[in-house]
């Protein structure tokens, strides 16, 4: 009896336990009501997107338009000299900017139903895809 009880609670230590990070769609706590996040990276990759759109209307109201690189805007609303940099933990930056418009993207290292790819321009729109990288033929995140 002794025997069985060591080996039945100690079991548990040997079985696999999953990878730390890794995440599947029904653990992911939503960050608020209506949150389209399926994974912690994707809700801080939606994240990041919205701080660089309204950086990017912010600038363009105030100085008649858009930025040409994330570096100007750095302190135009909550957008800091640390988000300049384009690794975002499981996801790169892509972004191109002009005058009249600008262009971010946002590819996970790993595209999968968790980790799928964003793409945004001057219209505040989110697309998203997860077989390829979005663009703005994807479908827009609700």
């Amino acid at each position: 009896m002794v025997l069985f009880f060591a080996y039945f609670f100690a079991l548990p230590a040997f079985l696999p336990t999953p990878l730390l990070g890794a995440q599947d769609a029904s653990s992911y706590t939503p960050k608020f009501a209506g949150d389209p996040a399926r994974s912690d990276s994707e809700a801080a990759a939606l994240a990041y997107m919205r701080v660089v759109i309204r950086a990017q209307h912010h600038f363009n109201k105030q100085y008649g338009h858009y930025a040409e690189t994330l570096a100007e805007l750095v302190h135009t609303g909550t957008f800091t000299k640390r988000m300049v940099n384009p690794d975002r933990g499981d996801y790169h930056v892509s972004f191109k900017g002009k005058k009249d418009s600008f262009v971010l993207s946002m590819t996970p290292n790993t595209l999968d139903a968790q980790h799928r790819s964003f793409f945004a321009n001057e219209d505040g729109k989110i697309h998203a895809d997860e077989e390829k990288p979005a663009d703005e033929k994807s479908p827009v995140v609700k």
